[in-house]
């Protein structure tokens, strides 16, 4: 079964600022996750554990997704695209 992607505001001016070929690069791991949005097999998909169910995607060793699952409606929330080392820093604030 197959979930719908959908991108906040802040994500999407985010991927615009970026050249084109890191833009595609990351569309096109976040396009996988309209087919499973689940970690599992795939290493670069992780649960964190905090009061809520939050999920992170590694766009290689560059960039990470942060994102929910709404299992009920089927949609996958991309909340926020951010470098590693943003990414280090908003842990301290999850």
């Amino acid at each position: 079964m197959t979930y719908r992607v959908l991108i906040e505001r802040k994500a999407q001016k985010f991927l615009a600022e970026l050249p084109d070929k890191t833009r595609a690069i990351i569309k096109t791991k976040c396009k996988m996750l309209i087919e499973d949005p689940f970690p599992g097999r795939a290493g670069d998909k992780e649960l964190l554990h905090l009061e809520y169910k939050l999920y992170r995607l590694h766009v290689g060793r560059s960039y990470t997704v942060f994102y929910q699952i709404c299992e009920k409606e089927r949609v996958v929330k991309i909340l926020e695209i951010a470098t590693i080392y943003q990414a280090h820093k908003m842990y301290d604030k999850l």
